[in-house]
């Protein structure tokens, strides 16, 4: 059974979160999305943990759903379709090797036993009602020690790990490798989550990731964003398969499905507080230095996967056991393109909620429909970029220092040429 799974979201508990990442809409917007399986984030929050217990029930081992009474039997979507994995995301603060040190970690639980046993030990070392992510004074190996005594299934994945400042490899405060960070406990951490600006392709360029698995996940703050991006499993539903798949790098795990990576907030160098972005060939000219204000530029993703790649592998270097992965815009993106107005504007979301309803979720219109019912169930401009986007054919002006880089599918203007093409299939 092939199914798309984001098992990285954060619930409204966690800061600059939406108020709407509920339970019963995540279970609505992932059906609508195509996604199997979404993790429930934050599980270490208490009041959130106790929404879990109470509104969701166990189906496949280490899996659960929205019990009936939760759902809305007035909309169309089937909410109990829904798979729901036992996440969250701890923020480790801490000193070692006499650098400060902000890491974030994914952790994932077999059982809401298990998640109660690594919530009550996180409860003795921090405040986990301050934030749906709390901010915990731990090293990220002691993280490790508590996640393997709760359950010998627990396990903990260093998130978005080329991010500057709370990235595993991060240029602000991270680590060279996995081994420096986790030292002997190295060999259980089995997998990477990517983060928005990098790919697949530009971790297979780290030689001390040749042995770890690469997965995506969203870190959506809120319903839009969910599944945007993702792992992809090809295995039965349930909680053992999923990790099963990423520590064994088998078939089971057939991909990803990814941001353009350039489109990232981290992707380049740069210092937003003066509209200053470099490439790091450009960033080595200046020094790393802002050459409006002299201060430090923020060194990103691609720059600091150059210095820990050193010249061992360049871009485009492919490993043998590399896993497929597809770059995709999100739907509510296309559409703003093609109709030439906001994303967020009513006229996208009407026809978004269109689209979803009458040819099927959005990741399968994205990535799976054939061609052919591509451009004979969607209206002109959106089939033609739906087309490019599979191709490639777009331009990104790359984000850096927090500020997400700019897709463009269309030059101006252009998307007018194709308004009557659906009539002609």
């Amino acid at each position: 059974m092939k199914f798309y799974a984001d098992i990285e979201i954060h619930s409204r508990y966690a800061r600059a979160v939406s108020p709407q990442m509920t339970l019963e809409n995540l279970a609505l917007w992932a059906v609508k999305k195509g996604l199997a399986v979404l993790s429930t984030g934050d599980f270490t929050h208490p009041d959130w943990f106790s929404e879990i217990t109470r509104k969701l029930e166990p189906v496949e081992s280490g899996l659960y759903r929205l019990k009936k009474e939760f759902c809305d039997m007035d909309q169309p979507w089937d909410q109990q379709k829904t798979r729901f994995i036992l996440g969250a995301e701890i923020s480790c603060v801490y000193t070692k090797n006499k650098r400060g040190r902000r890491i974030h970690h994914l952790v994932y639980a077999p059982s809401i036993k298990v998640a109660e046993t690594i919530s009550t030990r996180l409860s003795w070392v921090g405040n986990l009602r301050s934030d749906g992510r709390p901010i915990i004074g731990i090293d990220s190996k002691e993280l490790l020690k508590i996640v393997l005594e709760s359950s010998s299934n627990s396990v903990l994945i260093p998130a978005h790990v080329w991010t500057p400042w709370f990235g595993v490899f991060g240029s602000k405060s991270g680590f060279n490798s996995l081994a420096e960070c986790f030292d002997e406990l190295e060999p259980h951490v089995f997998a990477v989550e990517t983060g928005l600006s990098s790919d697949p392709a530009m971790n297979w360029r780290i030689p001390f990731l040749d042995n770890k698995s690469i997965m995506s996940g969203s870190d959506s703050h809120s319903l839009p964003r969910i599944g945007r991006e993702a792992s992809v499993f090809d295995t039965e539903l349930s909680y053992q398969n999923i990790m099963a798949a990423l520590k064994s790098r088998d078939e089971r795990l057939a991909g990803t499905v990814e941001f353009f990576p350039e489109e990232g907030r981290y992707h380049y160098d740069g210092h937003a507080a003066c509209q200053v972005c470099f490439s790091p060939e450009e960033s080595k000219k200046h020094n790393n230095v802002c050459p409006k204000c002299n201060k430090p530029l923020v060194i990103g993703v691609m720059a600091r996967i150059n210095e820990l790649a050193g010249s061992s592998r360049g871009s485009g270097f492919s490993p043998a056991w590399a896993k497929p992965f597809t770059r995709m815009v999100s739907l509510d993106e296309i559409l703003s393109e093609a109709l030439g107005v906001g994303k967020n504007s009513k006229a996208v979301w009407s026809e978004y909620d269109d689209i979803v309803s009458r040819v099927g979720p959005e990741l399968s219109v994205l990535l799976d429909l054939p061609e052919n019912q591509v451009r004979q169930e969607l209206k002109g401009p959106t089939a033609e970029a739906v087309m490019r986007m599979r191709q490639g054919k777009l331009s990104v002006k790359p984000g850096y220092d927090g500020e997400y880089g700019v897709i463009n599918i269309f030059k101006e203007g252009e998307a007018k040429q194709f308004t009557s093409q659906k009539a002609l299939f």
